[in-house]
């Protein structure tokens, strides 16, 4: 209590200084930082006083300096002050928060459990979270199919034969060779059972979870969100919620290397390789207010859906953050940023059902994430994290079809980013066509209509 006492009278008095998001630290939390650096050497910093060494780095969330010392010290402390926001009806997306405080607790799985705590995550030998190289390699690995027990029938990919002739088929216009047969293939039977399901493919946030009432596997494969396409009139629609978010190599400034650049190439891709019509909004919306940034962007997405009704594909692409190492794997020989699909559920532990965020469509949207999900495991092993489901609605009741994707994170090069643009784009494609549905014959589907 003496501790959190003096970090808060500290913040008072002269380290509140705010976070300056992805262009990094600065105020006066990054100027005390550098004066016990340079007073105790960096080195003695990061052993005895981690939260001073912490602050001010870049990709934090806005927040007093004094949640940001606390959430070094104890994690589960500060997620505590930053609250829930149940009742402010500010709504913030953030999954990757939730994992920093656990990848610096590094908890073990009975404290884990003890505290409630769903996030499923990687961990050392020694129980620790750490996003190390090893740690990486490890996701990669569950993320594959999370099939320890469940897949079979593995088949040979882009490493070996993928037509008549033996050839692997070239490169699209965008340098980029699409996997023409499965690498692997499910057994969903295994998956029937619910804490298989949630084991294989999720990861759930602390502030909520997941039910077995809305969470069945029939359900979620037995939607058929395929739709015809026309490539007359607008169908899909990107945009981005945190329009600001960057990457290490990002040139300040430069909207191109930032994740609005990531979208306006993905959209390039579905227009020009396969055949859609895409409207991609460049609006800012978090430049004020980046915790508020899904309150300001809701009237101009719904602007533009009323102007374009034939809009049956919303996405929100974001970058996550990470505490350390990137969240990278190695496709067709380039380096690529792996990616996460996001849901919310808006229930809440503390609040229940959240009225006031209310999601006729949240049925389809899972349906949809999970439908990307088994298609982008099943065609290219490693190249998705476990889907995030966390409280709030982050604008998702918009459309049936509606997609929030969180690609990298502020570690990765913009080359990694734009490298997962084609393959995302080819996963959607074989999600709309119904060509990645291998798992028609097993369960079944009903259309989902507009």
């Amino acid at each position: 209590m003496l501790i959190l006492a003096g970090i808060a009278l500290a913040d008072l008095l002269f380290l509140r200084g705010e976070d300056g998001g992805d262009g990094g630290g600065s105020g006066a939390g990054s100027s005390w930082k550098n004066v016990l650096a340079g007073t105790l050497g960096q080195e003695a910093l990061d052993i005895w006083l981690p939260a001073f060494s912490f602050a001010g780095q870049s990709g934090m969330r806005k927040a007093s300096l004094l949640q940001e010392l606390a959430g070094q010290q104890s994690p589960l402390l500060a997620y505590g002050l930053e609250g829930g926001g149940e009742g402010d009806g500010l709504q913030t997306e953030s999954g990757s928060l939730r994992e920093k405080f656990l990848l610096q607790e590094g908890l073990s799985e009975d404290e884990e459990s003890e505290t409630g705590e769903a996030l499923e995550m990687p961990r050392t030998e020694e129980g620790k979270l750490l996003l190390d190289e090893e740690t990486r390699k490890r996701l990669q690995e569950e993320n594959q199919t999370g099939m320890e027990a469940g897949a079979g029938n593995a088949r040979d990919g882009l490493e070996g034969e993928v037509s008549g002739n033996g050839t692997l088929p070239g490169e699209d216009a965008f340098g980029f060779v699409k996997a023409q047969v499965r690498s692997q293939e499910y057994d969903w039977s295994y998956y029937q059972d619910f804490d298989a399901l949630i084991k294989g493919f999720y990861a759930v946030d602390a502030t909520t979870e997941a039910s077995p009432d809305q969470m069945q596997l029939d359900q979620l494969l037995g939607k058929d969100l395929t739709m015809e396409k026309n490539p007359d009139a607008p169908q899909i629609l990107i945009y981005h919620t945190h329009s600001q978010e960057t990457f290490v190599d990002s040139v300040p400034g430069d909207s191109s290397t930032s994740i609005v650049g990531a979208g306006e190439l993905l959209a390039q891709i579905l227009r020009e390789e396969y055949g859609y019509n895409v409207i991609h909004d460049t609006g800012e919306y978090d430049v004020e207010s980046r915790d508020n940034a899904y309150s300001v962007s809701l009237p101009a997405i719904e602007r533009i859906l009323s102007e374009n009704p034939t809009i049956e594909v919303v996405i929100d692409l974001h970058r996550d953050a990470v505490l350390e190492g990137k969240l990278a794997t190695e496709l067709n020989g380039k380096p690529t940023a792996t990616f996460m699909f996001f849901n919310g559920l808006s229930y809440t532990k503390a609040a229940g059902n959240i009225d006031y965020l209310e999601n006729p469509y949240i049925e389809e949207n899972l349906a949809f994430s999970f439908q990307m999900q088994v298609i982008a495991n099943e065609y290219y092993p490693g190249l998705t994290r476990r889907i995030y489901l966390k409280g709030y609605r982050y604008n998702m009741h918009l459309c049936p079809r509606s997609l929030l994707i969180e690609l990298g994170a502020q570690t990765n090069t913009v080359e990694e980013i734009r490298n997962a643009c084609a393959p995302i784009a080819h996963i959607l494609d074989m999600e709309l066509s119904g060509a990645g549905a291998s798992w028609r014959e097993q369960i079944g589907g009903e259309q989902v209509g507009d």
